[in-house]
């Protein structure tokens, strides 16, 4: 069950030529894909781009109907293997994945199909998941491109743009026989906006005319000595298509006045719209991109086409390179191509502006100011006001708010079954000692922070087990290693559980199973326990590990038991028995869970069906304060509450309205054996007769209970 739902928007992908098309940036961008008449559309989810698969999916109906064949990939190298249909013949097809950690995934791939080349249209979009807002290593897709040599596109942040450059890059493609990419941020993604549709085009050359007249060409199949030609053949022949290509069709833009100006801006198109409020904010432009300095807009950032740049540049004292990340790829590559042609322009970039980091309108502006100010100063003129927040930021006031407000570093979610797994392995803990834990990406990976603290290393999706391979030492401590049920299928099965049967490591594997791909909006995969009409689910884990020799199993099907957990892993690690332990440790994932149940609920409530809803409390009498509920919990619903009796200082534990009763702070309780304080409560809407008799009855009993005990306590008289 996916994040959200596409299902109304993707009526829109039927808009015919000259209509208006308005949405996200993800339905413009599978707009441009069935424009461009692609036969086969593949990928694996991950921000920014997990939407345009959920689009994708949604959008099944549109796809039959033009005969375009939507796969979703059990990870990037599956993606990007997709891509070698158009090898051999005229098939245009696109992937999509998160980069930069996608691209390493599918880079062999990637390799062999930019070494053999293409004959038909074949683009991978990349979520260039870069900056503060970003969940990985702060790494760029450009040498990836600049390594296999593909063509990187980074259109500027505009629906026509974006659609252009797609349908421009598959004729790209086609031109140069070189696979394309094409790098889309989260503000592109997901900014709206409006453009005007073509018709969507069937593909002229079908898969079923490929499946029935196959052909192959031994001048595109790496091997030697074609790889050796396919080298040649990259430098020689295909990048002079691609150069000549994108320098006809104009697929890079000038901004501003471009004659008798002192100093310009080169930019990545991803850049623009940054930029373009940078200069608002110093007089130089309007919010509509009306510019007082010239601007290179490059949409497409390799190859450079040193023509554009040199023209651009000569004749100015100055131009600014505005390249986000590092290393300073583009700005290495312009001053090269100016020293070549001995054009004495300088270049400026990260000498005014960060090596790394996310380039905001701030940083934008400041590096600008820097620049203008040291090379034209005399167009800053009479400028307005910058907006600086420094002044406010530096108010004694604000600086004691960084005392008082607690840090809140990510979490796991309200009632999340992961949870009590992690409490398990703190109590373990207690009992054995201390192990080594190698963590994994997904929603388990908040392990590593308060109040678990949890795992030593994180090395990528599904390489938890793998990570501990070399800790497979006889008579020490076992290692243990974490992996979610996205992961496992994505490439743990073989690179981590495969291997350790391989090498009997006598280590622990814990499998969380969650029944989805959580982390990435809540995808269907290979074990989910839904029914998918499109695709087979229901498919064990436990069978899997088994299938390939693991002989120690161990199945959970409720991960909130703690105390089961607890003896399991206990077991696990006492075990004697040679090879790996694998425990599954399967429940849904509650975000997941309350988006499918609360719609029904709700809809019961109002149906005037009787329901009963589950609550959890904590009895301020019995609480003693001592807070061991939350260091083996960290539930955002479990807090603490200040009591208004004088004899009890400490705050005692307190139950938000945000909890969904999973029950893991009782069974943590329970098993940690804390305290009794811990109690449920049973909500019941749209009562029974026999409901309402019951309470009635329930609150006299305990009124009478309550006033005889407090007849029987003794009072002292004070004189």
């Amino acid at each position: 069950m996916a994040e959200r739902s596409f299902a109304r928007e993707v009526e829109d992908l039927r808009l015919g030529d000259g209509e208006e098309f308005r949405g996200e940036g993800i339905l413009a961008i599978t707009k441009a894909l069935l424009q461009s008449g692609v036969s086969y559309v593949g990928g694996y989810q991950g921000s920014p781009i997990s939407h345009l698969m959920d689009v994708l999916a949604d959008a099944k109906d549109v796809l039959d109907e033009l005969g375009v064949n939507f796969q979703s990939s059990a990870n990037e190298a599956t993606a990007a293997a997709m891509l070698s249909a158009s090898v051999m013949y005229p098939l245009r097809g696109a992937v999509a994945w998160k980069s930069t950690v996608g691209t390493n995934v599918a880079s062999d791939a990637l390799a062999n199909l930019a070494s053999g080349g293409v004959t038909g249209g074949a683009m991978v979009i990349v979520g260039e998941d870069y900056g503060e807002g970003s969940s990985i290593m702060q790494e760029r897709t450009h040498a990836f491109a600049m390594k296999s040599q593909m063509w990187l596109l980074d259109p500027r942040p505009d629906h026509t743009c974006i659609v252009d450059m797609i349908e421009k890059g598959f004729q790209l493609s086609e031109a140069s026989n070189t696979p394309v990419m094409l790098e889309v941020r989260v503000r592109s993604c997901h900014m709206h906006g409006s453009f005007i549709a073509k018709d969507n085009v069937k593909p002229s050359f079908t898969l079923q005319d490929a499946l029935n007249n196959p052909k192959r060409d031994l001048s595109r199949i790496v091997l030697p000595p074609a790889a050796y030609v396919q080298e040649q053949e990259k430098i020689k022949v295909r990048m002079p298509a691609a150069i000549d290509f994108i320098h006809e069709h104009k697929l890079n833009e000038y901004f501003g006045p471009q004659e008798n100006a002192k100093t310009g801006i080169v930019i990545q198109g991803g850049m623009y719209n940054n930029v373009i409020r940078a200069l608002q904010y110093l007089g130089l432009s309007d919010a509509y991109g009306t510019l007082k300095l010239p601007i290179y807009c490059m949409n497409v950032t390799y190859p450079v086409i040193d023509t554009e740049v040199a023209e651009f540049c000569r004749g100015k004292d100055a131009v600014l390179m505005v390249e986000e990340g590092q290393p300073e790829y583009l700005e290495q590559a312009i001053n090269t191509v100016l020293r070549r042609r001995d054009i004495n322009t300088k270049v400026a970039g990260k000498d005014v502006l960060p090596m790394g980091g996310d380039y905001t309108a701030q940083v934008l502006m400041e590096g600008i100011q820097a620049f203008l100010e040291q090379h034209d100063p005399m167009i800053l003129g009479n400028r307005p006001p910058v907006p600086d927040a420094r002044p406010v930021l530096d108010l004694p006031e604000v600086k004691r708010l960084r005392d008082v407000v607690p840090p809140r570093p990510p979490g796991l979610c309200t009632g999340c079954p992961e949870r009590p797994i992690f409490a398990s392995m703190k109590l373990v803990e207690e009992e054995l000692g201390e192990h080594h834990v190698s963590a994994d990406i997904g929603c388990h990976l908040f392990s590593i922070l308060p109040p678990f603290n949890i795992g030593a290393t994180t090395m990528g999706f599904g390489l938890g087990p793998a990570s501990t391979s070399a800790f497979n030492v006889k008579g020490a401590k076992k290692s243990i290693a974490i992996m979610g049920d996205g992961g496992f299928w994505h490439n743990g099965l073989t690179s981590g559980i495969g291997n350790a049967v391989f090498n009997k490591h006598d280590g622990v594997f814990i499998i969380v199973d969650n029944f989805y791909s959580s982390a990435t909006g809540g995808q269907d995969i290979p074990s989910s326990r839904a029914w998918n009409k499109n695709r087979q689910t229901n498919n064990s884990i436990t069978k899997a590990v088994e299938g390939i020799g693991v002989n120690w199993v161990r199945q959970i099907d409720r991960t909130y038991d703690v105390t089961k957990m607890r003896d399991t892993l206990r077991e696990a690690l006492t075990s004697t028995e040679e090879g790996p332990k694998v425990i599954v440790a399967s429940s849904e994932c509650m975000l997941n869970k309350q988006r499918r149940v609360k719609p029904l609920v709700n809809k019961a409530i109002k149906g005037g069906e009787r329901v009963v809803k589950e609550r959890y409390g904590v009895d301020e009498d019995v609480c003693t304060g001592d807070h061991a509920c939350m260091r083996l919990s960290g539930c955002p619903s479990l807090s603490v509450k200040v009591l208004d009796d004088p004899l009890r200082d400490d705050p005692v534990a307190a139950i938000d309205n945000t909890c969904v009763a999973c029950g893991n702070c009782g069974e943590v309780a329970e098993a940690a054996v804390l305290c009794p304080s811990f109690f449920r409560a049973d909500v019941i809407h749209n009562p029974t007769k026999w409901d309402q008799f019951k309470a009635k009855w329930t609150m006299k009993v305990i009124t009478y209970l309550q006033r005889r005990r407090a007849g029987r306590r003794v009072q002292v008289a004070v004189a």
